[in-house]
């Protein structure tokens, strides 16, 4: 049973870090970093970028910069500072040796975040597995961080004491995750078996982190799950059902948001839930149509889609909160086969989302024209359930039929 032991909470007054070496917005990075920390419950003091060829291998920042975040650490009083990028074990020992302060990563905050809201037993077993893959390598570096601040960012989880025992106990933990996790992915493909078996198109809500995707299923579905405008509100996967105006079903399923820099360690921790985009037919990709950064979200959902191997399925970009755009917007996707435009808030654009998925439930489907003996009324009951049953009439001879239904049952309704 996974163990995740809660400290209490203290706000760390952070400053954060970036290496600007010429690739992304150092200053966009810090923005989304630092709506990171809030989410974590920091509080950010300042910020220092510096522009370099290449991330310093020893100690992130080079000499000079190190001595100005020094200055700012006594300025500020702050407790300690967040570095945009994943830290080595030495970077991070040298680091916190220079400055003197507790130092965390991205990935570091980003796995705070993630052991406050796993709420589910596989929520649980993932966060724990992630944070004692990454911790293992680090634990040098975090003892003398973690004895100075009692709690905070960075000690939710596993925590001080857990970090206390060698590494042999850790990895002898790590393997009865895996074990455990096998299991719960086990019980996950049984229940894609029976969904399987019921003819029931799939699609799977993904998107970047807070773009509205929990707001959008609980819209369409009442399904009743937390949705905040906040970083990772929700992170279980949650499936409902959805019976479409013409009769259609099919089944939504929300995934955990993604962020650019996401942890390699998350990814494999939460891979079984990753991959329900991997096993729906259909992927929805909520977008934040109101974000300056639009494009650049948009870009890492697609990376990290096909790092996940998830390929060839019909995609559906869902431009959201059109409630919040005060200017007109070009909203244009070349990578999905259809686009909406909606807010999930108001409601305004469903309809059109709806329509959409009516119309590729129905390509999937294979057109059926006959005429069934009374004897064999049954098939009727089964098109209406699997099928979209376009027209019924009784004759003489039998029960005429028009339907739409799943080409895997086509043969057995013929």
């Amino acid at each position: 049973m996974a163990e995740l032991y809660e400290i209490k909470d203290v706000e760390d007054r952070v400053i954060l870090l970036a290496v600007d070496t010429g690739g992304e917005d150092a200053g966009q990075c810090l923005d989304e970093l630092e709506e990171l920390v809030k989410t974590a419950g920091g509080a950010v003091l300042g910020r220092v970028i510096q522009n370099r060829e290449q991330i310093h291998p020893g100690t992130y920042f080079g000499k000079g910069k190190i001595d100005e975040v020094k200055e700012l650490l006594w300025e500020t009083e702050a407790d300690g500072v967040v570095c945009d990028d994943e830290l080595s074990p030495a970077q991070l020992k040298n680091l916190e040796e220079a400055l003197d302060c507790k130092v965390m990563d991205r990935t570091m905050v980003i796995l705070d975040i993630f052991a406050a809201r796993a709420a589910t037993r596989e929520g649980k077993l993932q966060v724990e597995l992630a944070q004692l893959r990454y911790r293992a390598a680090r634990l040098v570096g975090l003892r003398s961080s973690l004895s100075r601040l009692g709690g905070g960012i960075g000690t939710r989880g596993p925590g001080e004491s857990k970090l206390e025992i060698d590494r042999r106990r850790i990895h002898e933990r790590i393997s009865v995750l895996r074990e455990e996790l096998k299991d719960v992915e086990r019980h996950r493909q049984v229940q894609r078996q029976q969904r399987d078996r019921g003819h029931t198109t799939g699609a799977a809500i993904v998107g970047y982190t807070n773009a509205g995707k929990s707001t959008l299923l609980n819209y369409l579905t009442d399904a009743g799950i937390l949705a905040e405008d906040k970083l990772f509100a929700t992170l279980d996967p949650t499936t409902r059902s959805l019976r479409l105006p013409d009769g259609q079903q099919i089944l939504l399923t929300d995934t955990v948001g993604f962020i650019r820099k996401l942890p390699h360690h998350l990814i494999e921790a939460f891979k079984s839930t990753l991959e329900e985009a991997k096993y729906n037919d259909i992927i929805l990709h909520v977008v934040d149509c109101t974000n300056p950064q639009m494009e650049m979200q948009m870009h890492i959902v697609y990376e990290t889609l096909r790092q996940l191997g998830v390929t060839d399925k019909v995609i559906v970009t869902v431009f959201n909160k059109t409630d919040r755009l005060d200017h007109e917007v070009i909203l244009k996707d070349l990578q999905a086969d259809h686009q909406v435009k909606i807010s999930a808030k108001t409601g305004d654009g469903i309809q059109d989302l709806l329509e959409a998925l009516e119309r590729i439930l129905r390509e999937r489907k294979v057109y059926l024209e006959k005429v069934y003996s009374y004897s064999e009324a049954g098939r009727i009951q089964e098109i209406r359930k699997f099928g979209e049953l376009l027209e019924e009439e009784y004759t003489e001879t039998g029960i005429r039929v028009r339907a739409y239904v799943p080409a895997e049952l086509f043969g057995r309704l013929v």
